[in-house]
């Protein structure tokens, strides 16, 4: 791959990643927010675009980077996940602990609360899972974490587009359909499959 097209697919990653936090750094609705409840905010869109980089990884998609170090980089950005949610989540407790309490406990009246806190908890199920990987066998791995990988992409993504709030429509859009389809796009290649018994010669 020429280094034209290499630096075009970076680019085109990070405008689908920093397009719609600018737009949302623009927000009107920031205006009577508080710090706290605005940095929340914010690690939740970071969130979401990290949803988008880790299957790119696990795909090869991103030029320039080895197998073994898209890996690795792939084990970093999950951590960098886990941290942008417990910061969204605990700097929307900070601001609205009853609500957040809520939503925990799925009594919330907003529809998007319970996709985000199922989606929360496979991202922190998939983290712990990830310390004992070389306990299980790869084919048990790759179907649980490709189950959870597919319950946080949708849980994500439905809670990111039934909120109306900073991000702007379109943008939000666009990043969230990209997510999916990058990630529809690994399962269905990694997810394992059975081998198939060898043919006997007649």
């Amino acid at each position: 791959m020429g280094p034209a097209r290499t630096a075009l697919i970076w680019a085109m990653l990070a405008a689908a990643i920093g397009v719609p936090i600018a737009l949302a750094a623009t927000s009107p609705y920031l205006q009577w927010r508080d710090a706290i409840y605005i940095g929340a905010g914010f690690a939740g869109i970071v969130g979401l675009g990290l949803l988008l980089v880790q299957p790119l990884l696990i795909a090869g998609s991103l030029p320039g980077l080895s197998a073994f170090r898209a890996r690795r980089v792939h084990h970093w950005i999950g951590g960098a996940l886990v941290v942008a949610i417990i910061l969204h989540v605990a700097g929307l407790w900070i601001t609205s602990p009853p609500d957040m309490l809520d939503a925990l406990l799925f009594r919330s009246p907003t529809l998007f609360s319970p996709f985000g806190v199922v989606a929360m908890w496979a991202i922190f199920i998939t983290a712990l899972l990830a310390f004992f990987r070389r306990r299980l066998q790869l084919r048990t791995w790759r179907i649980i974490h490709l189950s959870l990988a597919s319950v946080i992409a949708g849980g994500s993504i439905i809670h990111a587009m039934l909120i109306d709030g900073a991000m702007e429509t379109i943008s939000k859009a666009a990043l969230c359909a990209l997510a999916a389809a990058a990630a529809i796009k690994v399962v269905i290649h990694l997810w394992p499959r059975k081998k198939r018994a060898p043919i006997e010669s007649p």
